[in-house]
């Protein structure tokens, strides 16, 4: 019930911010506590809709991963650069023989699918550990995409994405990092090899689940790619 009670909070705060008898101290004291006091709100909001999620008897992401998808999420929402309340979570700090994959409905708080979801070659064995936007490197991109159209290629149907973070990976779709089904993505590869299969840098996922999935997906809806090496806050590259 506490981030019900932030917004009223807030409201006072920043009415004594722009009281003309304010001090320049006090009202940088007061845009700094409400800047607190908002964060500490969205921080609250995510973690009630954190614990009312409904598993579907599937694993939960971490909290913090998903805190992170969250505010991204509705950061994009509010600038209209994704339009469905769908979200795509991607934990490339676990091990790739896990599912590491979410699918969540945000309208119902549902998660749809947990998945087993492969990194690109160059980026690790079993765990992934460095990342690429460049041509050619055979890496994963990290950070927020916006799903694009479903076509047709030598991996039968798959998803374009969009990368939304400059630097990061702008490059995705001149990439053709795309989203796909592959055969070395199932529990057979990794009971024969100690580790799933890899690509070349899309985030390739279990043929049997590939239509379901990306038909879910599709046409801007959110995808996040979350790795504890990420150090800066999406905004900072944000492609506007």
């Amino acid at each position: 019930m506490i981030y019900k009670i932030y917004p009223l909070l807030v409201f006072f705060m920043l009415s004594f911010a722009k009281d003309s008898k304010s001090t320049p101290e006090i009202k940088k004291a007061t845009v700094k506590t409400f800047a607190k006091a908002e964060k500490l709100t969205v921080d609250l909001k995510i973690e009630s809709i954190y614990n009312t999620l409904h598993s579907n008897n599937f694993s939960l992401p971490e909290l913090k991963t998903f805190t992170e998808a969250l505010k991204g999420f509705y950061l994009l929402k509010e600038k209209g650069v994704i339009q469905k309340d769908i979200l795509t979570l991607i934990d490339f700090s676990l091990s790739s023989n896990t599912k590491r994959l979410w699918v969540i409905d945000l309208t119902t708080n549902t998660i749809l699918y947990n998945s087993l979801v492969a990194h690109g070659r160059n980026t690790g064995d079993e765990f992934a550990s460095t990342f690429s936007n460049s041509n050619s490197s055979f890496k994963s991109s990290l950070g927020f995409y916006s799903t694009g159209e479903i076509y047709r290629g030598k991996h039968g149907a798959s998803l374009r994405l969009d990368g939304l973070e400059r630097g990061v990976n702008d490059n995705a779709r001149e990439r053709a990092v795309v989203m796909h089904g592959a055969d070395y993505v199932s529990e057979s590869f990794i009971r024969s090899n100690k580790r799933l299969g890899r690509s070349l840098g899309c985030p390739a996922i279990p043929l049997e689940l590939t239509d379901e999935i990306i038909e879910t997906i599709k046409n801007k809806s959110c995808l996040y790619i979350y790795h504890p090496s990420r150090s800066f806050a999406m905004e900072e590259k944000l492609i506007s």
